[in-house]
């Protein structure tokens, strides 16, 4: 079933006939890369005002939609729903435009079965096929490369000066879908992420999870968790350090974020900080997507790993401490790349980013961010008041 967003009826105008009326979006599948996605939507938004811009999303991402200015209508489809019957649903919404942003097979497969008369992608193996506009890669566009244990063993040895390896700010991810939304003709000049959550939405969480007054300890956030896996958590014990050594600087009350999955690290961190006299609530597993989305907004700052949340906070204007190990803060940092109301870590170690979902070797990248470091950082952009 398909949300639609109220909308103004727009006043008649004359338009270009090959201008799409009604645009699909067939977004992403991940929270954080969706996230990323939101310059390219606002893009097409601010191309095409009048058009009926739908956004095709997994179901787990659709509340991340929510009056979200970009977005007159959202279509969520679950796994059980199959390719046909999501097909079956676009042919029902007449689309005549579809911009397909994943690189999957599947996703230009969804829109040449619904048959949408133009379908624009990245031209991406066979599946160009399927699209009538086959979008060539950016000359900017860098692939990430997930290093062999061979080749971490050798980066190790080897120790080259400046150590880590660094992309230009050209090659974010939030580049790419604006470089696809260019092709209908939307500007590709970078904007920053952007999400919505109401004042409502806000005192809603703050009653329901029984936050304690911030006028003397302001809420920050702690998310430790991260999907993709080991090499993107920074230690355990970095994020109870850093949590201990900004409570002596500046008394907060720390909220725990994350998944179910994150749950059991969350109660570990509340124990310890517990045993410190470190205020925490841990919030792990309890919250919906948009609850989350409300707790973020909430916090003053967020110490987290590079992961979803992590984009949300900042596409939501709250400033991120992020220790970077595995991946890029050049190709999937939060806002655009430089944005100065962040704080990026990152160690010196050679065989960074790998991209890897787990470290063959020491975990040097992540090892290598001092909790002092991260504390240091979150007491900058919490200041003094």
């Amino acid at each position: 079933m398909s949300l639609l967003r109220p909308q103004q009826t727009p006043m008649k105008e004359a338009r270009d006939p090959a201008e799409p009326r009604r645009l699909l979006v067939r977004g992403v599948n991940w929270l954080g890369d969706a996230v990323m996605a939101t310059p390219a939507l606002l893009r097409l938004r601010e191309r095409f005002p009048t058009a009926h811009l739908a956004l095709l999303t997994p179901e787990k991402l659709a509340a991340l939609w929510t009056a979200h200015p970009a977005v007159d209508e959202v279509i969520p489809f679950s796994r059980s729903q199959g390719l046909f019957g999501v097909a079956a649903e676009l042919r029902a919404g007449k689309f005549d435009t579809a911009l397909v942003l994943p690189n999957s097979p599947r996703s230009a497969l969804e829109v040449w079965l619904a048959g949408i008369p133009r379908r624009v992608g990245l031209a991406r193996g066979w599946r160009k096929t399927l699209l009538t506009e086959a979008v060539p890669p950016r000359p900017e566009a860098v692939a990430m490369h997930k290093r062999t244990p061979p080749e971490i063993f050798q980066l190790i040895s080897a120790n080259p000066p400046g150590g880590r390896q660094t992309f230009p700010a050209a090659a974010h991810q939030s580049r790419e879908y604006l470089h696809l939304a260019a092709r209908l003709g939307a500007d590709p000049t970078p904007l920053p992420p952007e999400l919505v959550v109401t004042p409502a939405e806000m005192a809603a969480a703050q009653s329901k999870f029984q936050l304690p007054p911030a006028a003397d300890r302001p809420w920050l956030g702690l998310n430790p968790g991260a999907e993709y896996g080991p090499a993107k958590r920074w230690p355990m014990h970095q994020f109870i350090a850093a949590a201990r050594m900004v409570h002596a600087r500046r008394p907060v009350t720390w909220l725990l974020l994350g998944g179910p999955n994150d749950a059991e690290t969350t109660r570990l961190i509340a124990e310890a900080l517990g045993r410190a006299d470190v205020p925490s609530v841990n919030l792990a597993g309890r919250t919906s997507l948009r609850e989350l989305m409300a707790l973020l907004k909430l916090c003053r700052v967020l110490l987290t790993n590079d992961t979803g949340p992590m984009h949300v906070a900042a596409a939501l204007g709250t400033p991120v401490v992020v220790p970077f190990g595995s991946t890029s803060p050049e190709l999937t940092g939060p806002g655009m790349p430089g944005e100065a109301r962040h704080r990026l870590l990152i160690s010196n170690a050679p065989c960074a980013p790998c991209f890897l979902r787990e470290c063959p070797v020491d975990f040097q990248c992540l090892n290598g961010i001092p909790a002092e470091q991260a504390a240091a950082a979150v007491l900058e952009l919490l200041g003094t008041d």
